[in-house]
């Protein structure tokens, strides 16, 4: 690791030993603003073929998902995201999936444990390259699609990722579902040594188990840029989301995930951007909001 990199981790390891205490004593007091991060899923174009709108959503976002190679992206690509990524100060995440470009990594697949952990170190490994390169380090890691999925509720999985990235660094963050469906991958990756971010998804739909409702069912997907807006308010601000079902689900979110390759997508950044800014809710990259 050079010098610059080393000096991001310290200054970003500062932040999260020093300046949390202070804030969470003054938050006691309600004196401390609410912070969250916002994160999207980018770099899933691939060669000839454009996906996405990230050139124009990365203005509003605090850290991205870089697709590595597997259900989308290419290593030109993965470039070019990591580059842009830099120039607009964003955070920089790996979004390993499982070997389907054609399923675009959405489709389950049945992998040994220590295939996973082959599969996410290849992913990721490529990235952390990327990013080397470009005077920069990765912050975290998100499992795409089925994997994302899989892991919550299959520990082998869980673990076979969690080996994976606590084998390359044991301080990326791992990104992991926010709500009770998450809980057990969360004390999977602190058996590992690992420091979780909790999710949620103000543009998808929740079961009243706390799950995402499956992209094949009709309404899986919130496209109204207000509708989303409202439910990424509530997320940050009150700890909750309203499922299809009408129950109110609590979770504890550090990071929000919008969609960059819906027709909406710039919209929903803008949209859900604005309305957390104008209710006093900052936006910084999860490396800084962890543990606040």
């Amino acid at each position: 690791m050079d010098n610059q990199a080393e000096l991001i981790y310290i200054v970003t390891h500062f932040a999260l030993t020093v300046r949390m205490p202070i804030e969470n004593h003054l938050s006691r007091r309600g004196l401390v603003v609410r912070v969250i991060d916002l994160n999207c899923d980018m770099g899933e174009s691939f060669g000839n073929y454009s996906l996405g709108l990230d050139d124009q959503v990365i203005g509003f976002i605090t850290s991205s998902n870089v697709a590595c190679g597997w259900h989308a992206g290419d290593p030109m690509v993965m470039d070019a995201t990591v580059r842009r990524a830099v120039e607009h100060g964003v955070g920089i995440g790996a979004h390993p999936g499982y070997p389907d470009l054609l399923g675009f990594g959405r489709r389950k697949m049945d992998c040994t444990g220590s295939e996973l952990t082959t599969y996410l170190v290849y992913q990721v490994g490529a990235l952390q390259a990327f990013c080397q390169l470009r005077g920069t380090v990765l912050q975290h890691v998100k499992p795409h699609g089925a994997l994302y999925h899989t892991v919550l509720e299959d520990e082998t999985a869980a673990r076979a990722v969690a080996e994976a990235v606590a084998g390359l660094d044991s301080r990326l963050l791992l990104v992991t579902l926010a709500g009770s469906k998450g809980d057990r991958m969360a004390e999977v990756c602190h058996e590992y040594g690992l420091t979780v971010v909790r999710e949620a998804f103000p543009d998808r739909a929740y079961t009243r188990e706390g799950t995402l409702v499956p992209r094949r069912q009709p309404g899986a997907v919130v496209h109204d840029p207000e509708t989303v807006a409202e439910r990424a308010l509530r997320m940050a601000r009150d700890n909750e989301v309203v499922a299809e079902d009408g129950s109110v689900i609590s979770l504890q979110a550090e990071t929000l995930c919008l969609h960059g390759d819906t027709p909406s997508a710039v919209d929903l950044a803008r949209t859900i951007h604005q309305r957390l800014k104008s209710n006093g809710i900052k936006l910084e990259p999860m490396g800084m909001v962890r543990d606040r």
